[in-house]
């Protein structure tokens, strides 16, 4: 399981396991942070999603973060 920190993740660096329509190099380009309930006090920073984008077509895609712990789907850095 890759180890992340929610505060490293803009501009990280990944590698898809399996490459779709031959774009495997990504880069993190926005972290969606979760947004605090009305009346609620959010004393930790909670990650949603995050926008990866790829490095040669440029296509984005929002995912759930926690994929990016699986190392069946993705690896860190460009590989």
């Amino acid at each position: 399981m890759n180890r992340i920190h929610p505060k490293k993740l803009q501009l990280s660096k990944w590698t898809a396991a399996l490459p779709r329509a031959k774009e495997k190099h990504f880069l993190v380009t926005r972290v969606i942070w979760a947004t605090p309930l009305p009346g609620h006090i959010q004393t930790t920073l909670a990650v949603e999603a995050v926008e990866l984008e790829a490095v040669m077509s440029r296509r984005s895609q929002l995912i759930d973060w926690h994929e990016l712990r699986d190392p069946a789907q993705w690896r860190r850095g460009w590989l």
